[in-house]
């Protein structure tokens, strides 16, 4: 079942206009949302897609416009007041209580009571009800926490549920989870559209919008593009209206991948049986300079868990590493720095930025780190630095003075990056440098990355979209259940290829 246009809307937002202190956030943006259908709402970073959101969900108050929900024009001053109209969101970060149960959580503020207290079997079989309405079959009495981050969000689905929801508003559900778990996801997902709930869906990753939507929503600078069903939008027409601009499937990156790399000299780095007992197994693992090195692989295959052996964030027992031909001993991301090695991790939050200082401050912190704290960098060289890396790389806004933790997602990474080459290193290490960004700043980091290797930057990059692999990296090496199963020149595979190789260790694929 998908929307019909006959059907009266269940959501309807008119001119709907936020602003805050020097930002117009919406500018008069329509949206409707009709039962049976699963509706994306696309655009880049900083386009409006989370402050449309939190409109809709009562976080933000409008300053002008109006929210009809089921024909009743509607104020949320709190995300209550939403939920009592029929809103649920569930986030990419699930806000649920991992110590209590998987029915507890279910059911929580909605237990069946007798005589005022709370009937715990009755609890459970009634969260096992609203399970089983999905199509989960989970034990109730499990505790969250032991349960994966998919699952822990299918959880929050059924949550949703109780609360009879008719607008569901699911805020990249996607981004953590591998191909098997968003499948399961999607068919959760179709099975609420058929029963004719309302779904808004927000995703960065084209394929799964494709897959999953009947509508778009295309915002871009807090203003309405346009609204298209998924058929009659192309995808290069849907990146051309998101980032303002013809995009060309970034052809130029993929002929730079296929270009020759002089392997005769010696490589900035040489890793020999690298690896950790119970985490990887040990592995090779060489770079040349001006090489881009893929790692490949499914989530858990092992690809972090090399890296941070390489960079010294976690410490190697067994194998050995040369950087520049020279036997180096690399314990800790500090002697790392030393042998200009620089790693941007995958978790930019929690290992990477630091959102209460401003975006000059985290652009200097690796010049600092390297050069050590007593030794304070002098303002005009930072000065320099800052400015001349946020020109580089297009940071938005183009203020050293800006919070980064007020940064759009894709700005956020743009500054990481910045960071790490301001220490002028000779191997980058990007773990998923692009997960959660826009097409945009996906296209501007991927085309800084090939610019730097075409100069003689060594980087390993990994990638859960095999296809910016294949683009990027001249090399991949491809990782299977936390081990190195092989190699393949990316002139000498395509993505079916690739997919084969992974999938059955190499047997009868191309090498």
């Amino acid at each position: 079942m998908t929307a019909d246009n006959d059907v009266p809307p269940i959501v309807e937002m008119r001119g709907i206009t936020i602003r805050f202190p020097g930002v117009l956030a919406l500018d008069g943006v329509d949206f409707t949302l009709r039962p049976g259908e699963v509706h994306s709402l696309m655009g880049e970073n900083g386009a409006g897609k989370s402050t449309l959101i939190k409109a809709l969900t009562g976080v933000y108050s409008i300053d002008s416009g109006t929210i009809v929900v089921g024909g009743e024009r509607r104020a949320f001053a709190t995300a209550a007041d939403a939920q009592e109209a029929g809103i649920s969101t569930v986030y990419q970060e699930v806000n649920l209580c991992e110590n209590l149960t998987v029915g507890e959580n279910v059911m929580l503020g909605h237990e069946p009571r007798v005589g005022g207290v709370i009937d715990w079997r009755a609890t459970h079989e009634a969260a096992t009800h609203h399970l089983d309405s999905l199509g989960l079959r989970i034990d109730p009495r499990s505790r969250l926490s032991s349960h994966s981050i998919a699952i822990q969000q299918l959880v929050a689905i059924s949550r949703a549920m109780v609360l009879e929801s008719k607008v569901l508003v699911l805020d990249e559900p996607t981004s953590s989870l591998d191909r098997g778990e968003v499948e399961r996801l999607f068919d959760v997902i179709r099975g609420l559209r058929d029963k004719g709930v309302a779904i808004l869906f927000v995703s960065h990753f084209l394929e799964q919008v494709y897959e999953i939507s009947d509508r778009i929503t295309v915002l871009r600078n807090g203003a309405l593009v346009g609204e298209h069903p998924i058929a009659e939008l192309p995808r290069d027409a849907l990146v051309t209206k998101m980032i303002g601009r013809e995009l060309d499937d970034l052809a130029t990156l993929s002929s730079s991948a296929h270009r020759d790399i002089d392997r005769t000299g010696t490589p900035v780095v040489k890793a020999s049986g690298l690896g950790k007992r119970g985490i990887l197994e040990p592995a090779d693992l060489e770079v040349y300079p001006g090489e881009v090195v893929g790692l490949a692989g499914l989530l858990g295959s092992g690809r972090t868990e090399l890296v941070r052996l390489l960079y010294g964030a976690d410490r190697a027992d067994e194998g050995s590493m040369e950087i520049h031909g020279q036997h180096a001993k690399v314990h800790s991301p500090r002697h790392a720095i030393d042998h200009r090695i620089a790693f941007s991790s995958e978790n930019r939050r929690e290992e990477g930025l630091v959102p209460d200082l401003t975006v000059a401050e985290n652009i200097v912190l690796g010049m600092q780190a390297r050069q050590g704290w007593v030794r304070r960098l002098g303002k005009a060289e930072s000065d320099a630095v800052v400015h001349g890396w946020i020109e580089a790389l297009g940071v938005r806004p183009a203020n050293p003075h800006a919070l980064v933790g007020n940064l759009s997602g894709g700005n956020q990474q743009k500054v990481l990056l910045a960071r790490w080459l301001a220490t002028a290193p000779e191997l980058l290490v990007l773990d998923e440098p692009t997960r959660g960004i826009d097409v945009g700043a996906k296209a501007d980091i991927q085309r800084k990355v090939s610019e730097l290797s075409a100069d003689g930057l060594a980087v390993v990059f990994i990638s859960s979209e095999l296809e910016e692999v294949l683009r990027l990296a001249q090399r991949i090496a491809v990782m299977r259940d936390r081990r190195k199963i092989g190699e393949l020149e990316s002139a000498d595979v395509d993505i079916d290829g690739l997919i084969d190789y992974i999938a059955n260790e190499g047997e009868g694929s191309a090498a």
